[in-house]
């Protein structure tokens, strides 16, 4: 899939009221918008991933899949701030004709939305059928919804949530330390912060997955006395990241993260959720730690006519990512698929609507 670029040679006003110069957004699209203009899927990924969905859920995107472009428009945008193509610490600062670095601004995710309106426009989308993302990528879509309530006709919500919590934040800013504790943090360097970068990762997973993850996943046999799964595991996906990823984007967008609070300028949270107006399907998952069930009940509760699937993972926060049979099911009740078409799956994965009106009642 190519990916393409949205250039932007004005200036991009921030929240904090800073600007960029120009911006830069890489794109990629899968299908063709139709007459109608109306089978627009735009998908918001989460911290690392990239604009190609087809590569980190390809369980749900492609053709044959769920999100199909023989029927639908799929398009992903990366976030500013990020490392794979849109405009981020990286990036040549045009005013000093060499990178930003440390000088990058602070991006909110309100930034990322506004950015995203841009291109919109620029493709001349009137209408967005469905708007989904997880995560990071969940915080965008409900940003979103809210500021622009008639564009979206579906939204769908996926581990995330209206606010991000200090236990959030707590996680974040403990990597941002592991990330200044790396002595090549403060030089000028693509480079710099990549040991810390890796402990950053390390953190991390620890709350993306769980306790019966790691029992389940990782276990020793009764004789191993070092050198344990777990511990190659960690060292293994820190330095997976720091092959495609830098210090710079992470330490950012993890701050990005943390800037999320839909009620900032509204009054309140829950003020600021009625103002949506699409459909929306909330979906949480029952071992997430980082973004707890109690939260997507938050959105729920907040959302005029929303409804709420809670799936069972092995995997927590990473369920988003991993359980996309399970997901698959969750939009075909969402959009009303023949149940004939659905494909047979344990009940035990899966909990209903029906358990959780009972805790919103």
């Amino acid at each position: 899939m190519e990916t393409k670029t949205f250039k932007y040679e004005n200036e991009f006003g921030l929240e904090n009221g800073k600007h960029l110069p120009e911006l830069s957004l890489a794109y990629t699209t899968l299908g063709e918008l139709n007459s109608q203009k109306d089978n627009v899927v735009w998908i918001t990924h989460a911290l690392t991933a990239n604009a190609n969905p087809s590569e980190w859920w390809s369980g749900l995107i492609g053709e044959g899949k769920f999100f199909n472009p023989k029927e639908h428009f799929i398009i992903c945008v990366n976030v500013l701030g990020s490392c794979y193509g849109s405009t981020g610490p990286l990036s040549i600062n045009p005013d000093i004709d060499n990178p930003y670095y440390h000088n990058f601004s602070e991006i909110t995710i309100r930034d990322i939305v506004n950015s995203f309106d841009l291109l919109r426009n620029y493709l001349e989308i009137e209408n967005i059928h469905t708007l989904l993302g997880g995560s990071l990528g969940g915080q965008q879509a409900v940003e979103w919804a809210i500021k622009q309530p008639k564009l979206i006709d579906n939204l769908i919500l996926i581990a995330t949530n209206a606010q991000h919590s200090p236990w959030g934040i707590a996680f974040n800013e403990s990597q941002r330390l592991a990330i200044k504790s790396d002595s090549t943090w403060l030089s000028d360097s693509d480079n710099a912060g990549l040991n810390g970068l890796k402990t950053a990762r390390s953190i991390a997973l620890l709350s993306y997955r769980n306790y019966e993850t790691y029992q389940r996943t990782q276990a020793d046999d009764i004789e191993t006395s070092d050198n344990f799964k777990a511990a190659s595991y960690q060292n293994y996906q820190g330095e997976k990241l720091a092959e495609r990823f830098n210090a710079f984007s992470y330490y950012q967008l993890s701050k990005t993260m943390d800037s999320h609070n839909v009620g900032r300028g509204r009054g309140s949270v829950e003020q600021a959720l009625k103002q949506i107006k699409a459909k929306t399907l909330v979906v949480a998952i029952s071992s997430d730690l980082l973004f707890p069930v109690s939260e997507s009940l938050t959105l729920v509760a907040g959302i005029v006519g929303s409804e709420i699937e809670v799936i069972n993972s092995l995997y927590g926060h990473d369920g988003f990512l991993i359980e996309t049979d399970l997901l698959e099911e969750t939009f075909e009740n969402f959009y009303g698929v023949n149940p004939l078409l659905r494909k047979a799956r344990s009940s035990s994965q899966f909990i209903g609507v029906r358990n959780f009106r009972r805790v919103l009642n």
